[in-house]
């Protein structure tokens, strides 16, 4: 999956509110560390049992302090005292645990849905984006990021076809300023879906930030 320290996502993240810029990296690095449980992982029961072991950590993160654990720790603290909740988070897991077994056109939406559309949803709390399209960037954003990551040339058609519309509608929402670094993202999303990196990229992500376009 895309690395959190990828310049264009970093750009992204900039625009942020600065009060904010630490809750959302803290949101990223959560979804960044359930991707990596599949990518290290062979055994599709032993990545149950590591993404549920994540699941109850981060439902216990309402009721009850973390533990010594970085990103639940900056989760609990950047993240939480914002709106967003423990228990939302853990429906992430279940978006990368249908992953683990046969993928087919159904886990491929499921994907989508719970990880996708919940990360953004719950970093729009935090950022007091509500009004902006999130449920369809969301899906959108990570079904392309799955497409880039199929080695079935026919299950990655499949995500970037259901990512494209998703993504064109959010697209075409002006953004609020509060939302702009999911905004920008989305653009990111976009632009990856249709072919190799250019120079206009930056001018393109350059004219979201002043515009919300």
């Amino acid at each position: 999956m895309t690395p959190i320290d990828d310049p264009e996502r970093v750009l992204a993240m900039s625009y942020a509110p600065r009060d904010r810029r630490a809750g959302l990296a803290a949101l990223f690095a959560l979804d960044a560390t359930l991707g990596q449980v599949l990518r290290t992982t062979r055994e599709p029961m032993v990545g149950q049992m590591r993404l549920a072991w994540w699941r109850e950590a981060l439902v216990r993160l309402d009721s009850a302090p973390p533990p010594a654990e970085p990103v639940l720790q900056a989760l609990a603290r950047d993240v939480l005292p914002l709106g967003p909740s423990g228990e939302a988070l853990a429906a992430m897991t279940d978006g990368w645990e249908v992953l683990l077994g046969a993928i087919d056109n159904g886990s491929i939406a499921d994907h989508g849905r719970l990880r996708g559309a919940v990360l953004f949803e719950q970093a729009g709390m935090l950022l007091q984006a509500q009004v902006d399209p999130l449920a369809d960037a969301g899906q959108g954003w990570a079904l392309a990021d799955l497409a880039a990551h199929l080695s079935d040339p026919q299950l990655a058609a499949h995500a970037r076809d259901a990512a494209a519309p998703l993504l064109a509608k959010a697209s075409e929402h002006r953004w609020g300023r509060a939302g702009h670094s999911l905004g920008a993202l989305t653009h990111i999303a976009r632009m990856d879906l249709a072919g190799p990196a250019t120079p206009r990229r930056v001018a393109r992500l350059a004219w979201h930030r002043m515009t919300g376009r």
